[in-house]
């Protein structure tokens, strides 16, 4: 039977442990703790594959928290798990150069899914060979959607109103599927 002194310190290390795992960044290349400064290049923009159905990139914009949030986060994926004609993807994307203490500089691109694209430049600003990479970071997908639900909620509006106007859907159905996805939202 361990004594209240033993299980206190094997606790407290645990507790040191955990502290020590939130203090990094999910890739060990990119520590929280080494972040020079952030900069958010351009907090809303589109690509190709945009879909005004699914959310106008109008209405996502990227902060220095999210970015911050998604260095801890992030888990690297092959491309296959990034491909944008695979995997569902907003077509928005905010960009964000971080500098790190080391002069390394890492450019993000972040979608609201949690989808973001990197490449790592020396202090110099030449991309530093095989640095391109690809990640997942749901917590930052769960955490920006939420935030984003108005926005997803027009965006259902447009898709049912236009389903309406080519006559594949009645206005009740349209309406009730509206109610159903925002209910949806709603819940916790």
């Amino acid at each position: 039977m361990r004594t209240p002194t033993s299980w206190t310190c094997a606790l407290a290390a645990a507790l040191l442990f955990v502290s020590t795992l939130s203090a990094e960044a999910a890739d060990k290349r990119y520590p929280i703790s080494y972040v020079q400064k952030v900069e958010v290049t351009a907090p809303s923009g589109r690509t190709a594959w945009e879909n005004k159905d699914f959310l106008n990139c109008d209405d996502v914009v990227l902060t220095e928290e999210d970015v911050r949030y998604a260095l801890q986060r992030m888990r690297r994926v092959l491309w296959r798990g990034y491909d944008p004609e695979k995997v569902g993807s907003t077509g928005c994307e905010g960009d964000a150069l971080v500098t790190f203490k080391n002069g390394r500089v890492l450019a993000m691109g972040i979608e609201p899914t949690g989808r973001i694209a990197t490449a790592e430049y020396d202090a110099k600003m030449k991309v530093v060979a095989g640095s391109s990479s690809f990640y997942e970071c749901h917590p930052c997908r769960d955490l920006k959607m939420a935030l984003l639900k108005d926005a997803l909620n027009r965006a259902d509006e447009r898709r049912l109103k236009k389903l309406v106007a080519e006559g594949q859907l009645s206005a009740n159905e349209a309406e009730l599927r509206l109610k159903r996805l925002r209910d949806g939202r709603d819940k916790p």
